[in-house]
């Protein structure tokens, strides 16, 4: 028998598409499943029966402590009850557990707070008894509004007027309380309409707040953001603060250290400042003459590898040099005298 492995076309092709067939198999599985797995994913997916949603969505978050360990991924009606399901991360739910659904912001919108008691693990659904869901502000101001609309104010008043007329011959003190009792009575049936009038526009005006419930929430998530960021600048510019007057103080004590030094050399750089400024006029005049000077240089020796010359008057017409002072020459070229 050989030592080394056979090579891989001389292998049983049947086992190679059966193990190869597997490891597709699972590596399909771990990728549909990837946030179920207990190191790379968002934790187990538990359960709880509530007696209602509560406003519950998925997404909303999971609290434990008032920390946030996961979200709510479904939330499914069954019956006359709801199931949530949700993940929480790194946390271990005893038997015990309870869990409840609790206000997050003053526009409705929710979270789910667990409280990991008891020992063990826990098995199945927290049941129904260990769940418990909010008040909800807006339905409890429907129901008051359809349940006084139902109110018959004028029985109401004749009720309070059949009670005083029955206690006219008691104390002075019970009467006073039926009158009271009367009164307000009266008080509620001629203001009916008005009372229902409120409490619609009340009902009107919670409906609208739950209706732009994500658009309020989107709107304070911004101010956040904003906040958020002004903050950061604020921060930003006060490093800039800081750091510029530590550079002043380190410039300040540079100068103070470097001041004997640095009071000679300044002391010089003004009066050569000073000269400077005293021979504007010569250094003017200098430069307004070397132009031209360069200028006729240029022109008499860019002829060639020479220099040009004119000698004004050297000759007379004859052609003879003529240097006698009482001679007057034209220097103007091919002109003499």
């Amino acid at each position: 028998m050989s030592r080394f492995p056979r090579a891989f076309a001389e292998r049983n092709r049947v086992v190679i598409a059966v193990v190869g067939l597997l490891v597709l198999g699972v590596s399909f599985y771990a990728a549909m499943n990837m946030t179920s797995l207990p190191v790379v994913g968002e934790g187990r997916v538990h359960q709880a029966i509530f007696a209602e949603g509560g406003g519950l969505r998925p997404g909303d978050e999971v609290r434990v402590a008032g920390v946030r360990v996961g979200e709510v991924t479904d939330v499914r009606l069954e019956g006359d009850q709801v199931r949530v399901y949700f993940r929480a991360k790194d946390v271990e739910l005893p038997s015990a557990t309870t869990a409840s659904i609790e206000v997050k912001t003053m526009l409705g919108q929710k979270y789910l707070a667990v409280d990991p008691l008891g020992e063990g693990t826990l098995e199945g659904a927290i049941p129904l008894e260990r769940t418990t869901t909010p008040y909800d502000v807006n339905a409890a101001i429907s129901d008051f509004s359809t349940e006084l609309n139902e109110i018959d104010t004028v029985q109401l008043e004749e009720s309070f007027d059949a009670l005083a007329t029955a206690f006219e011959d008691t104390p002075k003190s019970v009467q006073k309380m039926v009158g009271g009792l009367t009164d307000l009575s009266r008080t509620i049936s001629s203001r009916d309409s008005e009372l229902a009038e409120l409490l619609d526009a009340t009902q009107g005006v919670t409906g609208t707040l739950a209706d732009r419930n994500d658009e309020l929430a989107a709107l304070f998530q911004d101010g956040s953001a904003l906040l958020g960021e002004l903050q950061h600048r604020r921060e930003a510019l006060h490093s800039m603060w800081l750091g510029a007057r530590d550079l002043g103080t380190q410039v300040r004590g540079l100068v103070e250290d470097n001041d004997r030094t640095l009071a000679p050399a300044l002391a010089k750089l003004d009066r050569v400042s000073a000269l400077l400024n005293r021979n504007q006029k010569n250094l003017d005049d200098a430069l307004g003459k070397l132009g031209p000077y360069y200028r006729v240089l240029a022109s008499a020796t860019g002829n060639g590898p020479w220099a040009d010359a004119y000698l004004c008057g050297l000759f007379d017409q004859l052609g003879l040099p003529e240097l006698r002072n009482d001679v007057v020459r034209d220097c103007k070229p091919g002109g003499s005298q």
